[in-house]
């Protein structure tokens, strides 16, 4: 199949470069190819008197223009290629495999392809494996993929209605199953409350989170799914209850028991009739013997390799002042290494927002990677957000180069100011919102480009020097929802 790629006079060498043998490339005479236009890809062809038929013509992924009526008049399919000419080499292996699009940008197109196509993979593993066990339709253990158990922190204590929005916050995240935390001082109708607002808004599998007996005791009467955590001190009063109403339990060691404790205690709750055991050994934070406890995993699986692991994630992350997506990952890698079935996560500290997320991500990774018997790279999906896979290729400062400096005099916009805020969730759309507030108007959008083109067609922006500045700011708050981070105005990101 032959391949031509379009490009202009700055990017020649990096085009050249991405393409190497795979395709033939045609430089038309101006500087951005980005700007190349339908008339000057066909005017460029005819100049140079290129008698060579083309089955596919790739255009940069920047350019705006309809070239059908080339494509028609070439013979040719012409689509938009990637946005960046560094990707040219990666797209071009994909010839043959994606149809590409006169759309679509081909670098967004084969993420797309690709995180769907894995996706698909995870879906048809987890159909085919046999669990160790299920809780209401959702399999642990058995080469299925760990699961996702997300605490909400005090939600004996919450309001129903903001009980209920953050369950569903927390399905909308990816979790696979609910765990209601119970305060100190909560009370038996508090627990039953919390179960019952629960069952209404989702229908996952609902576990209770206390070592207090009459609290769990109101949790097993009124249809909880899952049980945590017993132990010596509780297993005598709450295993029969639980045996006889088939609840599974999470086991757990005693206070400085270690492994010994925790078999002990999986043993006396078989011989209490619970027939469905998950043992958690307890991972420890760093600092506190990580390490020993990974150990106690480790040994702990190769011992009952049949019983379902619990891994409090959040034991580590919660505790870590770093960015919890790397953790998560790393800890998820962990998990599946000494046979972890279930993720055990809140996100309580502002910190670990969107850990229920990164642990869905990566243990969908870490099952693409275990099947393929490989390291967890190159799946289609990750979790790089801040740091690239690859490099964009940087500029070169010219001579004869303008030092850049800012006007020290700020002049106020003729046509108002505007306040600019955010809304992290929105209620309707379940998604950040950018505010911006003008002393006649408040508009709302999704990006900073919407907002900002809004702003501009209302009038309500008249100087070049305020246009500047909303641009940036308006980016400051796009990337700040991107990021769950907070946005103050002229504050630095």
């Amino acid at each position: 199949m032959d391949i031509l790629i379009a490009t202009a006079k700055f990017a020649e060498d990096t085009v050249k470069k991405a393409v190497g043998s795979k395709a033939h490339t045609i430089v038309l005479d101006m500087d951005i190819a980005a700007f190349i236009t339908p008339r000057r890809l066909l005017e460029a062809l005819k100049s140079k008197q290129l008698q060579k038929h083309y089955d596919i013509i790739f255009v940069p992924g920047l350019v705006s223009g309809d070239f059908s009526r080339v494509a028609e008049e070439l013979g040719s399919k012409i689509y938009l290629g990637p946005k960046h000419a560094y990707d040219l080499g990666y797209v071009l292996d994909f010839i043959g495999e994606v149809e590409f699009s006169t759309k679509v940008p081909a670098c967004e197109l084969l993420a797309d392809f690709r995180k769907k196509i894995a996706l698909e993979k995870v879906e048809q593993l987890e159909a085919s494996c046999d669990p160790l066990m299920c809780i209401k339709g959702i399999k642990l253990g058995g080469g299925s993929r760990m699961k996702i158990l997300a605490e909400i922190v005090d939600a004996t204590g919450m309001e129903t209605a903001a009980l209920e929005k953050r369950i569903l916050t927390f399905v909308d995240r990816g979790a696979d199953m609910i765990d209601l935390g119970a305060s100190l001082n909560a009370t038996p109708e508090d627990v039953e409350r919390a179960i019952r607002t629960a069952r209404k808004v989702t229908a996952l599998p609902i576990s209770i989170d206390t070592l207090d007996n009459v609290l769990l005791t109101r949790a097993i009467g009124t249809g909880v799914d899952l049980v945590l955590s017993l132990n010596s001190s509780n297993l005598d009063e709450i295993g029969p209850l639980a045996a006889r109403a088939g609840v599974p339990v999470v086991i757990i060691p005693d206070s400085y028991g270690g492994l010994d404790s925790l078999v002990e205690n999986i043993k006396k709750a078989k011989e209490l009739g619970i027939r469905k055991i998950i043992a958690d050994p307890v991972l420890e934070p760093i600092g506190h013997d990580i390490a020993g406890s990974i150990v106690r995993y480790h040994e702990f699986h190769k011992l009952l390799p049949k019983i379902p692991v619990f891994f409090g994630a959040g034991n580590v992350t919660e505790l870590l002042d770093a960015d919890s997506h790397g953790a998560n990952a790393t800890l998820c890698g962990i998990a599946a290494e000494v046979g972890a079935s279930i993720l055990f996560t809140p996100e309580y500290s502002t910190k670990t927002q969107g850990s229920i997320r990164e642990l869905k991500v990566a243990s969908q990774m870490i099952m693409l990677a275990l099947e393929r018997q490989s390291s967890p790279k190159d799946l289609g999906i990750d979790l790089i957000e801040l740091k690239e896979k690859r490099r964009r290729t940087d500029a070169v400062i010219p001579s004869g180069f303008k030092e850049a400096k800012e006007h020290r005099m700020w002049k106020i916009d003729p046509a108002g100011s505007v306040r600019i805020g955010i809304v992290p969730d929105d209620k309707i759309t379940g998604e950040g919102l950018i505010l911006a507030e003008h002393e006649t108007s408040v508009i709302v959008g999704a990006n900073a480009k919407a907002v900002l083109d809004t702003l501009i067609d209302m009038q309500l922006v008249s100087t070049l020097e305020h246009a500047g500045y909303l641009g940036r700011e308006l980016k400051k708050a796009e990337i700040a929802l991107k990021f769950s981070r907070s946005y103050a105005q002229d504050d630095e990101f």
